[in-house]
């Protein structure tokens, strides 16, 4: 057995509570190393030889590692649990404890978790792992008070720059807030709204108010009140990490220089503090957004108070947080408590680019925008650089860095406002379309940025913040229809908004991906095949299955397996329904 690829360590990482009387536990061995893995658990009055005894479920493979998850459910108080784990492979078991590994018998070689304390366990609101989010940037998807348009505005659908407006604003997104309904879409995400000089509003000059080319305050207000009337939520997005270069605070370091009371908020690098030599800290070494000091209490306890304002005043349901893992962890720490103390059932959501670990705590963010899935979707789909093999190494690789109720509230995009739009990525139609279906089905809550599901289409910035195609006759009615039923599929089946993950088929050679969800009694089967040839293939399943996309006939299963039949460059959901339910 390789024991050096052996992952575990008695740390949250690997053991955490889930309440006062259930631990949960995950390790990772070699792939296909261990035959079984078993944990055995005794509360520290007792003796070993009382230990219960709890298979250790292999729950992902990647292409390296085999990872194990399991729960200790205890009578009472989960304190002072004592734990061993025996990996046997080839007849062969060894135990691992505290004092790492030894002979399976060693009953002086374990592990114990002390207490389960309450700000330990893990505490994001219960609805943000059942949301279909849909991304807004407020500038360019819908004008709907022309008055307010900033001087110069271009004509709705002008080619877009990084320079110019279109006239989008509040009032337009209230407008279609039944059309965001409608597709299915549960919580919206708007990028900046505060005052700031330019379209995409990073560059904030005051976090107080509401730029004037989107609205007023009480235009938000409508906006919140009514899309709760609607069922959906709103978060906003914080821009905390950095500001505008014409921030007041910043402004006042550039006149007073070193005497400013604001100079230990920002980064200088010496004096006069200006854009010209540009010797001051900047996010993305953009001189026009200043990078701010959160380490500093007085910047600190300041974007506190902004993130509590807008939630107490505006009734927002939490913030979408920029650049998140650019900012200090203890920041996320402070800012966290006092969210959570205003609003419990606030999200907190943090944009990073790769693992987001050091994000995502109970006393941290709640969850993280995850690239690493828009990114394994785009090199299988739209840049053919990857075999399904591949995909599915990289996806369940991605799952196995987070606790279950983490992956379950991940926002998964195929784009946004920082990347080109998956449909002018993969420039086909059908490609796009079992992207979606992908999206829709995988673990984690799906992000849909304005207007895929209408066909747009757009490099990265600034194409990909092009303006909303409201003309019905432009757009793709075929794909939008595949939107909402998708979204409806996913909405309804409890084990696509909380089931476990398992592969089901990875072929290389017809390009075909297949995995399996289960919640209970209610499971679903993905079947995605990007290639250019029809499959029919077999795949292990019991019962009957309806196919859910196509509408066909429910197939049933024939020695131990369904058959399945599709079509080049489709997707189909068959669903087992669980006894009772329709």
């Amino acid at each position: 057995m390789n024991l050096a690829a052996i992952q575990f360590r008695n740390t949250e990482d690997h053991i955490y509570p889930r309440g006062r009387n259930e631990l949960a536990v995950s390790v990772s061995t070699a792939r296909r190393d261990a035959d079984t893995v078993t944990l055995i658990w005794w509360p520290r009055y007792e003796t070993e030889r009382s230990s219960r005894r709890v298979p250790v479920k292999r729950e992902l493979r990647d292409a390296c590692l085999d990872h194990y998850r399991a729960v200790i459910q205890t009578d009472g108080i989960s304190a002072y649990t004592r734990y061993a784990l025996l990996f046997e492979s080839g007849g062969e078991t060894v135990r691992l404890g505290k004092n790492g590994f030894s002979a399976p018998d060693d009953g002086e070689n374990f592990f114990e978790f002390l207490w389960p304390n309450p700000t330990d366990a893990y505490r994001a609101p219960d609805w943000a792992s059942e949301q279909v989010y849909y991304q807004i940037f407020p500038e360019r998807f819908r004008n709907g008070e022309a008055s307010n348009d900033p001087p110069g505005a271009e004509p709705w659908g002008a080619p877009p720059t990084r320079e110019n407006f279109q006239g989008g604003d509040l009032r337009g997104i209230i407008e279609k807030l039944g059309y965001i309904r409608d597709l299915g879409a549960t919580c919206l995400y708007l990028t900046p709204i505060f005052k700031a000089p330019s379209n995409h509003k990073y560059d904030t000059v005051d976090y107080f108010d509401i730029d004037p080319a989107f609205g007023t305050k009480d235009d938000l207000a409508e906006l919140v009140r009514t899309a709760h009337k609607l069922g959906l939520r709103v978060l906003l997005d914080g821009v905390f990490n950095h500001c505008g270069y014409y921030w007041p605070p910043f402004q006042d370091v550039v006149k007073h220089g070193e005497s400013s009371g604001y100079v230990s908020w920002f980064f200088p690098q010496s004096f006069p503090v200006n854009e010209k030599l540009e010797n001051y800290d900047c996010v993305g070494h953009y001189k026009w957004m200043p990078k701010i000091n959160l380490a500093d209490t007085g910047a600190r306890d300041y974007f506190i108070t902004v993130g509590k304002y807008w939630i107490r005043n505006f009734h927002i349901d939490g913030w979408r947080l920029d650049v998140a893992d650019e900012a200090p962890t203890q920041f996320w720490e402070h800012f966290s408590d006092a969210i959570k103390k205003e609003n419990p059932e606030a999200l907190l959501l943090g944009e990073t680019w790769a693992d987001a670990h050091r994000l995502l705590a109970p006393d941290r963010l709640d969850s993280a925008m995850n690239y690493l899935f828009r990114d394994a979707a785009a090199d299988w789909l739209a840049k053919d650089r990857i075999s399904p093999s591949e995909l599915d190494h990289r996806l369940n690789r991605m799952l196995s860095l987070y606790p279950w109720e983490t992956a379950l509230r991940l926002y998964n995009p195929l784009d946004s406002h920082d990347t080109e739009r998956f449909r002018w990525l993969c420039r086909d139609k059908w490609r796009h379309a079992l992207a979606a279906a992908l999206q829709m089905t995988f673990p984690g809550c799906p992000a849909v940025f304005y207007g895929d599901e209408v066909g747009l289409s757009g490099g990265n910035d600034p194409d990909c913040r092009l303006a909303m195609e409201w003309d019905e006759k432009k757009q793709d009615k075929e794909l939008l229809t595949l939107y909402k039923t998708l979204i409806g599929i996913r909405r309804e089946s409890p084990s696509l908004l909380r089931g476990d993950f398992r592969t089901c088929l990875c072929d290389d050679i017809s390009n075909v991906y297949a995995f399996r969800r289960a919640c209970g009694e209610d499971e679903s089967l993905v079947v995605l095949n990007a290639g250019s040839e029809p499959v029919k293939t077999k795949i292990a399943a019991e019962g009957t299955w309806t196919p859910r996309i196509s509408g066909r006939k429910p197939v049933s299963s024939e020695n131990g397996g369904i058959t399945v039949d599709l079509a080049p460059c489709s997707a189909e959901i068959y669903q087992k329904k669980a006894k009772g339910r329709k």
